[in-house]
């Protein structure tokens, strides 16, 4: 079959589309919220595509497609299929920057702020993994120069840098009361990747309209840039804080107005989903709550608390899912899974089903 035959016979639903070429071998992963649309686009005419989708049209001889419930569900197929099949152009496509994290060195007499691959110094504070090391270098450097933190000789006592005559350093390269300062300002970026001390941002939007307001087009730009990349930063530590604390979900997202998808979640994987009726909603308490049970005490997904760069991806989805979606969910704890506690977690799914109102 031709393949624009074959794309007008594409349903429009969520699911995952996997492109082919002259030997069959998958070369591309994608999801869709409408996958006639959305593979229909890589057929037309277009000047504006990039030269890796021009490249990957010319390669293109077949696809398949698997159909999904949900949006959600696309995500996290095609998440999952990536991973495991590792497609040419979706490793062409992708920035080629591996992981990164933030590392505050708290064991040197200054806190030394760096970037590295790899958390394995126990005696430094990290954050992170982000996936994209320009983002991180951008919200670094506009956080240093804010700070004047940005010392180019500081292991060198009682001589001012270069970076000091320039109005970047505040001086710890001299020692005394100015690293006395520094470490201080060391202190509220760790607050302020914490999320617990968001001071600077409010600065920074206060020079950023300052700077607009007098025409400096330039300082208002940077400042928005910095703020961007932050802001970047903050939320990537939200989908970890979250995904850390909240091993298990019970979550529910209406299909339309007579079922309903039930998904267990266990950090980064779906353990269990299931498409139920409304209407059956009573009689099925019993078997969604013995599930839940089952699944969530016998299944073990990554012990450790910490999330690793291979489940960041995952755990974004999941995050963005949930926060932004017309789905709703309950977090089960290990005391709910206590088989002494049934009644606590009859309260959970009741709360979980009672926040739709089926007409």
């Amino acid at each position: 079959m031709d393949l624009k035959e074959k794309v007008k016979n594409l349903p429009s639903s969520p699911g995952v589309y996997l492109m082919k070429d002259s030997r069959a071998q998958i070369i591309y992963v994608g999801k869709a919220k409408n996958l006639k649309n959305r593979v229909r686009s890589y057929f037309q005419n277009s000047k504006v595509h990039p030269k890796k989708i021009i490249k990957l049209k010319a390669s293109l001889k077949d696809f398949d497609y698997v159909l999904t419930d949900t949006e959600f569900e696309a995500f996290m197929l095609e998440c999952k299929l990536i991973s495991e099949i590792k497609p040419l152009f979706n490793r062409m496509m992708k920035n080629p920057q591996s992981y990164i994290y933030i590392m505050i060195e708290m064991d040197a007499g200054y806190h030394r702020i760096n970037t590295c691959s790899s958390p394995d110094n126990p005696n430094s504070l990290y954050f992170g993994p982000y996936t994209s090391k320009h983002t991180v270098e951008k919200a670094l450097q506009g956080i240093k120069e804010f700070y004047k933190i940005c010392c180019s000789s500081p292991s060198n006592k009682n001589t001012p840098c270069l970076n000091y005559s320039l109005g970047l350093c505040l001086g710890m390269c001299l020692g005394g009361d100015a690293l006395d300062r520094y470490n201080e300002n060391i202190t509220k970026i760790i607050g302020l990747l914490h999320g617990t001390d968001l001071s600077l941002l409010e600065v920074m939007e206060r020079r950023m309209t300052e700077a607009s307001e007098e025409f400096d087009f330039e300082v208002a730009a940077k400042y928005r840039d910095t703020l961007d990349a932050i802001h970047s930063l903050l939320y990537k530590e939200k989908v970890i804080e979250f995904m850390e604390s909240n091993k298990n979900l019970a979550v529910v997202e209406p299909l339309n107005q007579s079922t309903f998808k039930l998904f267990l979640i266990k950090k980064n994987k779906i353990l269990f989903s299931e498409r139920y009726s409304w209407s059956e909603i009573e009689s099925l308490r019993e078997t969604i709550k013995s599930n839940i049970l089952s699944i969530f005490k016998t299944t073990e997904v990554n012990s450790s608390k910490k999330v690793r760069r291979d489940e960041i991806d995952a755990a974004q989805i999941i995050y963005s899912y949930l926060k932004g979606s017309n789905s709703s969910y309950i977090v089960i704890s290990e005391q709910l899974l206590d088989t002494k506690n049934t009644a606590e977690l009859d309260d959970e799914l009741n709360r979980l089903m009672q926040s739709y109102t089926i007409n």
